[in-house]
């Protein structure tokens, strides 16, 4: 069967069997998109399998497996999801921030770095949260170990400035946090 045939098979079948199929998924999903989704997908799967469709009514079977089977398949994958999102939580739950530490204030140190531009904070997250040194940025960003150095001392530089701006003691952080804001005023 050459493509015009092929295609005009498909089209057929289509018109012939549209209206049945999406009101059997309908039926069987909860939104819009998921039906949407489960049609696409078995009139893709026949397109596919154009040449093993059966003739007459038993077409209209035969998609109607297909449509099952894709239905079957989107509540498992919604079902893996949902256990996903449990265990994620979870996890998250337990990895939530330690109790504070004496002279520490955390929301001060959340406003101070969201003040920070995108970069900065892309940055100082790649070196703070991820634990990439110098050379893992440089390379993750394209750009050489010294530009990295530059832009991460400069980054630090404007956290202290703004961990001064919404009036946290730079002391409690070390020298690390008091030189960089040394001579920003």
């Amino acid at each position: 069967m050459g493509p015009p045939e092929r295609r005009r098979l498909f089209e057929e079948i289509y018109e012939a069997h549209y209206s049945d199929l999406l009101t059997y998924v309908w039926r069987r999903t909860g939104s819009p998109d998921d039906a949407a989704d489960a049609i696409a997908e078995t009139f893709t799967t026949a397109w596919r399998r154009i040449d093993e469709l059966p003739e007459g009514r038993e077409a209209r079977l035969w998609l109607y497996g297909v449509a099952r089977r894709v239905l079957a398949n989107q509540r498992r994958g919604a079902s893996r999801r949902t256990a996903l999102a449990t265990r994620l939580r979870a996890e998250l739950t337990a990895w939530q921030d330690p109790a504070p530490t004496p002279g520490h204030d955390r929301d001060a140190v959340r406003r101070a770095f969201r003040l920070l531009g995108e970069r900065d904070r892309e940055l100082l997250a790649l070196v703070g949260w991820e634990g990439l040194d110098t050379a893992e940025i440089a390379t993750l960003l394209g750009c050489s170990r010294g530009a990295v150095r530059l832009r991460l001392h400069r980054a630090r530089r404007r956290l202290a400035r703004n961990l001064k701006l919404v009036g946290s003691d730079l002391a409690t952080y070390g020298v690390r946090a008091t030189e960089p804001a040394k001579g920003t005023s």
